[in-house]
């Protein structure tokens, strides 16, 4: 018995996916019309007839129709685990057009969210990607919940609470001012409700960590639906970059339990992140004597360190704030915890947002490799915004990587604003890496400096532009769309040690396969951020199927708990709401013909009965529903 739950003859396929248009990334074939899939791996790609003739009786067969076909993609830093266990909790904004939609959708949340639960809207997206350029006032999420707590993380610079979260987290005027933040306040000392990284994110993060958790059945459930999420969009491995209030082994249980159970979606190989300021070493010390390097499968293994080795070496990436200089005990901190890592022949990741920490950091790595070799151990900066040409060439010399993520995509506007449009230009300087021969690959940064969705960040790559369509970068540093998709698939997998075991559609490599819902090489690149997956295979198993493929579907169990903005929304850009309004329930049907108007709301559809029931204010026209567009009051 395989992974996929097939039983078959070594030489006879379990799966052939026939009739599509594949591109393979193997030089040897770029092409192929046809795909084998035997044990969990491609055991042979060609084309429909010579496939077709390896299958026996108990042979699935999957005709693709025509259509293209990719290998799978692989965000090189995401942030699963601590995104999992949350994910049913969320309200994702990630995608949403308009301040306004994203208000309806806060609206209805909170109407059925009970209590003490909150609302949290956690990241993901920038007040640039909406219409009217602006996040939503005080005054508006007070005048939406005026009950119910609600928490809104924007990027890592702030932090927006309506009264009743003010009250459950317990900030009042006696509240001290925290380290690295501040909690803005009125004339009279009270805390508004925003919350300012100034730089340092602690106070937002420490304050999202007071909200309730959810018991371990539902964040096994939660992580499930996250997972369908990212197949949803194509993803079908990543690397977790660990996490502030993330700790090792306790919060990897639910991950342990459904990797243990054959319920992973999608492939994970996990950093270790360290969690105690001033006992780095120590933590180190002891996960090097308690977990091998590797341990694991090819669904979920270790990975190494990082993306924090030390505090004293973490920068930030608010733009809108001074660019912090390292303390004068980094370099020292540092290389206590790099010499055991190299010394136990573990790899390690380090976020590194500008050039002087990194060339700080390249410093105590070069002094290291001095005593212990350094070749062999897949080492690498995470985003390096402002890497100079010096510290890529160091990087080179030192047989490191660069991560990059598309966190510009999300804060360009803001870099431009304090650097200027002539910095911005190559930032970070992907083009270049690539031609020093630096080992580069691409991902998120998800679930909260960043949306999770990989065909943001292709379009980021290509394009140049921002999600709030600011053109940052001129064509000479853009990237051709064969080089992007390459940074999403085989370029990751020096990153996690598997070259040669994923990413591409080749004999003997691990069948993970993605049929997009337009062509990535062809379509317009303003369709590129738009795309998902119509079919996404993980290790030979169809894990999500939609349109002409959707009976091959293998759909989780609804959302738990039964309130989750999962149920309604689904995650990137409320794409469940979107699907249903497209597709009406009989009962919606039924509805719409039996009211008698004209045409559907543009927010209802004619499902007026639900839209008088609500709590919105009708007679504001001007506040809310007169900016919304909403027709139902007129019927």
């Amino acid at each position: 018995m395989n992974r996929s739950g097939n039983t078959a003859s070594p030489s006879v396929p379990d799966l052939i996916l026939v009739n599509g248009r594949i591109t393979t990334l193997d030089p040897s074939q770029p092409q192929a019309e046809a795909v084998a899939i035997q044990g969990g791996r491609f055991s042979r790609v060609g084309t429909t007839r010579d496939i077709t003739a390896l299958a026996n009786a108990s042979t699935q067969v999957i005709d693709l129709q025509g259509k293209p076909a990719l290998p799978g993609l692989i965000d090189n830093h995401t942030h699963v685990v601590r995104g999992g266990l949350n994910f049913n909790m969320e309200l994702r904004w990630d995608g949403v057009p308009s301040l306004v939609d994203a208000m309806r959708m806060l609206k209805q949340q909170v109407a059925i969210t009970p209590p003490p639960q909150w609302v949290r809207v956690v990241g993901g997206f920038t007040e640039n990607q909406f219409a009217e350029k602006r996040l939503p006032t005080l005054d508006e999420l007070n005048a939406v919940a005026p009950d119910t707590p609600v928490f809104i993380l924007h990027l890592y610079d702030r932090a927006l609470l309506n009264a009743a979260a003010l009250r459950a987290v317990g900030y009042t005027r006696e509240t001290p001012e925290p380290p690295g933040g501040e909690i803005l306040r009125d004339g009279k000392g009270n805390p508004t409700g925003l919350l300012l990284a100034r730089p340092n994110a602690t106070i937002l993060y420490s304050t999202l960590a007071k909200g309730p958790k959810l018991p371990f059945d539902y964040q096994l459930n939660s992580t499930r639906h996250f997972m369908r999420d990212l197949n949803r969009l194509g993803v079908t491995s990543v690397i977790d970059a660990g996490g502030g209030f993330q700790n090792y082994p306790e919060d990897y249980a639910v991950i342990q339990k459904l990797a243990d159970d054959g319920q992973l979606t999608v492939r994970l190989a996990y950093n270790l992140f360290t969690q105690k300021p001033k006992e780095e070493k120590q933590d180190f010390l002891n996960w090097t004597r308690s977990t091998t390097y590797k341990q694991g499968d090819d669904y979920f293994r270790h990975n190494g360190a990082g993306e924090m080795l030390v505090y004293s070496a973490a920068d930030f990436e608010d733009f809108r704030e001074p660019r912090p200089d390292m303390p004068p005990e980094m370099e020292g901190e540092l290389e206590e915890v790099v010499r055991v890592l190299a010394q136990n022949r573990w790899p390690w990741r380090l976020h590194a947002t500008y050039d002087e920490t990194i060339s700080r950091a390249l410093d105590v790595f070069e002094k290291v490799n001095q005593e212990i070799p350094l070749e062999g151990i897949h080492w690498f900066f995470d985003h390096a915004e402002t890497v100079s040409e010096r510290s890529m060439e160091r990087i080179a010399a030192l047989g490191g990587g660069i991560a990059v993520q598309h966190r510009m995509a999300y804060q360009g506007e803001y870099f431009v604003e304090r650097y200027g449009a002539g910095s911005a230009e190559a930032t970070p300087p992907i083009a270049r890496m690539l031609e020093l021969g630096v080992r580069t690959s691409a991902g998120t940064d998800a679930t909260r400096v960043a949306s999770y969705n990989p065909w943001v960040s292709l379009a980021w790559l290509v394009t140049g532009k921002t999600v709030g369509g600011l053109r940052l970068y001129p064509r000479h540093h853009c990237l051709d769309r064969d080089t992007a998709l390459r940074m999403w698939t085989e370029k990751v997998t020096w990153f996690s040690n598997e070259e040669g075991n994923k990413g591409r559609i080749a004999a003997g490599q691990l069948a993970d396969l993605i049929v997009p819902d337009r062509d990535f090489f062809t379509c317009a690149e303003d369709e590129i951020a738009h795309a998902s997956s119509q079919l996404t295979v993980v290790g030979g198993r169809v894990v999500y199927a939609t349109a002409g493929f959707a009976g091959l579907d293998d759909t989780p169990p609804p959302a738990m708990p039964d309130w989750s903005p999962v149920n309604r929304y689904g995650g990137y850009a409320g794409w469940k709401e979107a699907e249903a309004a497209a597709n009406p329930t009989p009962v919606m049907r039924v509805s719409a013909s039996a009211c008698g108007c004209a045409s559907g709301c543009a927010v209802h559809g004619h499902d007026h009965a639900r839209a008088w029931a609500s709590q919105a204010p009708a007679s504001d026209l001007k506040a809310f529903w007169g900016a919304l567009g909403c027709a139902c009051w007129a019927v």
